[in-house]
């Protein structure tokens, strides 16, 4: 049986797996002295528990709150069911927490909900002082019957007082308000909190238990964990400043009694720069001048001057982008144009500047931003009494604000100026959008770990870890690293030499015969089910077609459609080959168990779309890293190679998922391999793979990959039957 003094009391297992012990160890002492934790861990290395177990007992310890946090929703079952199994060893109180939109149950907006909230607040407020002021008449009225003259005076003024609150009260009831949030307001909730905390409930549960009883799960959730044990959340729960501002006030918690625990922590550092992007879109520019033409007030024909001038750059600046027949090829994808200016403001300021006239640029959008600000107010007040049936957003402040932030912060190191367009689904008409890109995640994240007590963050992908405390903003934390903990003689890591897929080389009809043959023979030699990685979603396609003819069934995921439900259909059956992008949805967070699939392949070294936006992150990194010592390309490395090593590794652990899994994971392409290492030069990569996966990788040439297979699946008796002739 586990350990029942220190943290093994939260331990809910037998025993804990090998080096998990160790980590737990580790961790626990590097919360005690307040450090930060990278910690990499195979699959099998039990992160989920490493972690939460010594972070539970440090916060026990020292009256602080554990909050685990992922952006993938499988892994968000897998911390429900071990909070679960902890607090069947040792109590606690834990609590999963969701964004208002999953759980509201009259469907409306956060600005809707914090008016509808008040003026509910405020009904209930005024109808507790009307209760007290009529059982206070009451009695008045009782002792002046009794001839008590002073009583009679006072319940006269009561009786004032009473007739202004019924009157407040009618007029608030003609207000919007919410029935839920009035029954948490006025209904008995011990019970709900009781059956709260009894076991570790889901956003789910949550919403339909408290939906029964008439209740606001939501709000009854904010106002219930104040003090509790661990919280499970989303990233943006930490990662938006303003979120985790009230996050903590809900936990009742200054942010340095806060242990956070960020799982999938690779994915950090584009969450980061995701929450700190600005985005302004031509259509909100238009609801804007709209919202100004019918306003009387002095201050909009300035805000509709500065507005109307970028709105119409905006404009000019993604039609001068379109060669002959370009818009005609404008889809419903965002798709970035050019902007980028040697001598100085990118081309949409150049274009706003030359169209702008007026009294000054900042002087019209400091006015817009007050005129915004007083429509805002006059909306809001319009819902909350209920002259508005929905409580209208002001696109004028929101335009204003971003045109404040574009022309402040628009050069700033790490803010990349973009213009970017699409074609509307529903209209047909294409239409723009300008933004501002944040290239430099440790902006928002330096800021966050600064403020906590510690922090853990762990993936399978971390290394190098220098790295990533770089662009972060983590210092001196604490580093551990476990590799695959399953029997090493029950996986085969192949780097196969086929020729480099160089961007400029897929094209080639040689190149693709020779990856094709390669890919047929993995194929035929996998006894069950393959999964086929790509740099992009269209050189799946390509090979989608190579690969027709073959005997196995043939799974193409394509952008916009359901990856769990093609998954399912996948795993059912075992002779599949599921053809995907390398940064689509399937190569993390999605596990294939067991028999789901046996092979794995990475075809390429698939580096991202090499864009504008992917220039500026270079540049940022460079300017931000390049003169550290021994730092050698560093804006490619920290931007470019390193987060797609991350990724290929991540496709390499979709398999082999305990230890009596055997499978091959093979890499396509001749610049993984040891023996072109030298003659491709700074184009291998075999270098950016730890040492231990390196040493892993074994040499095969193209012709000789089906040969390995064979061997090594027919030494497990894999095969059914007879294995397969080469």
């Amino acid at each position: 049986m586990a350990e029942t003094n220190g943290y093994m009391r939260f331990f809910p297992y037998d025993e804990p797996y090998e080096n998990q012990r160790e980590a737990m160890d580790r961790i626990y002492n590097a919360l005690t002295r307040d450090q930060d934790v990278l910690f990499e861990g195979a699959c099998g290395t039990g992160k989920t528990l490493s972690a939460l177990v010594p972070a539970l007992e440090y916060a026990r310890e020292e009256d602080k709150t554990v909050v685990i946090t992922t952006n993938v929703h499988q892994q968000m079952r897998q911390f429900v069911r071990e909070a679960r199994a902890i607090t069947r060893q040792e109590p606690i109180r834990a609590v999963v927490f969701k964004g208002k939109g999953s759980m509201c149950h009259i469907d409306v907006d956060y600005e809707e909900c914090q008016v509808l909230r008040d003026n509910t607040y405020d009904l209930v407020d005024a109808e507790r002082d009307q209760q007290q002021l009529e059982r206070r008449q009451q009695e008045l009225l009782e002792a002046s019957q009794e001839g008590d003259e002073q009583a009679t005076e006072a319940r006269s003024a009561v009786m004032d007082e009473l007739d202004a609150v019924e009157e407040q009260v009618e007029t608030l009831e003609e207000n919007n308000t919410c029935d839920y949030y009035y029954q948490n307001l006025t209904g008995e909730t011990d019970a709900f909190y009781d059956w709260l905390f009894e076991d570790v409930r889901t956003p789910d549960e949550i919403y339909e238990h408290a939906h029964e009883q008439g209740f606001c799960g939501y709000e009854l959730l904010k106002d219930g964990i104040e003090g509790v044990d661990l919280v499970v959340c989303n990233y943006h729960h930490l990662l938006d400043p303003m979120i985790r501002e009230q996050f903590f006030r809900w936990l009742g918690c200054e942010p340095e009694d806060v242990i956070t625990v960020f799982d999938e922590a690779h994915n950090v550092e584009g969450a980061a720069r995701d929450h700190a992007t600005r985005t302004l879109t031509e259509n909100t520019l238009d609801a804007a001048l709209d919202e100004l033409r019918d306003s009387d007030e002095p201050r909009a024909e300035r805000a509709q001057n500065v507005i109307g001038a970028f709105r119409d750059a905006l404009v000019k600046t993604y039609e001068d982008s379109f060669e002959f027949g370009g818009r005609e090829q404008v889809d419903e994808n965002w798709d970035d144009v050019s902007i980028a200016n040697e001598e100085g403001r990118d081309d949409l300021t150049r274009k706003f500047l030359q169209n702008y006239s007026g009294q000054g640029i900042d002087g019209d959008v400091d006015a817009a931003q007050k005129l915004g600000r007083a429509l805002d107010e006059e909306y809001e007040e319009a819902y909350k009494n209920g002259e508005a049936s929905t409580r209208q957003e002001c696109r004028t402040l929101q335009a204003a604000r971003f045109l404040d932030s574009w022309m402040a912060d628009g050069t700033k190191l790490g803010q990349y100026p973009v213009v970017s367009v699409r074609r509307d689904a529903g209209t047909g008409e294409v239409y723009g959008r300008a933004e501002l890109y944040n290239c430099i995640p440790r902006e928002v994240t330096e800021e966050l770990f600064g403020q906590v007590g510690a922090s853990v963050l762990m993936s399978a992908t971390l290394r190098p870890f220098d790295v990533f405390a770089d662009v972060l903003g983590l210092s001196n934390p604490v580093t551990l690293a476990y590799g695959l903990q399953f029997p090493p003689e029950n996986r085969r890591t192949y780097a196969v030499g086929t020729p480099p897929l160089f961007a400029s080389d897929r094209g080639d009809p040689e190149v693709q015969a020779a990856v094709a043959d390669v890919l047929k023979d993995a194929v035929r030699f996998t006894p069950g089910n393959v999964l086929a990685f790509f740099p992009s979603y269209s050189e799946a396609e390509r090979y989608h077609g190579h690969l027709q003819g073959s005997d196995a069934t043939l799974y193409l995921d394509k952008p916009g459609e359901s990856a769990e439900e093609m998954r399912e259909t996948f795993t059912q059956g075992d002779d599949g080959v599921l053809l995907t992008s390398l940064w689509g949805t399937l190569a993390e967070g999605v596990s294939f168990d067991g028999d789901d699939a046996t092979t794995v392949l990475v075809v390429g070294v698939p580096y991202p779309h090499l864009d504008d936006r992917a220039d500026a992150v270079q540049d940022a990194y460079d300017a931000s890293f390049g003169d550290r010592a021994g730092v050698r390309d560093a804006g490619w490395r920290y931007a470019v190679e390193i987060p797609t090593i991350r990724k290929t590794r991540q496709a390499l652990g979709r398999v082999l998922r305990s230890p009596e899994d055997v499978g091959v994971r093979a890499l396509l392409d001749a610049r993984y391999t040891e023996e072109k290492e030298q003659e491709l030069g700074k184009y291998s990569v075999r270098d950016a793979f730890p040492a231990e996966e390196r040493e892993e990788m074994i040499d095969v040439d193209p012709e000789k990959l089906k040969f390995a297979m064979l061997n090594f699946y027919n030494d497990h008796q894999k095969y059914d039957g007879e294995p397969p002739r080469p």
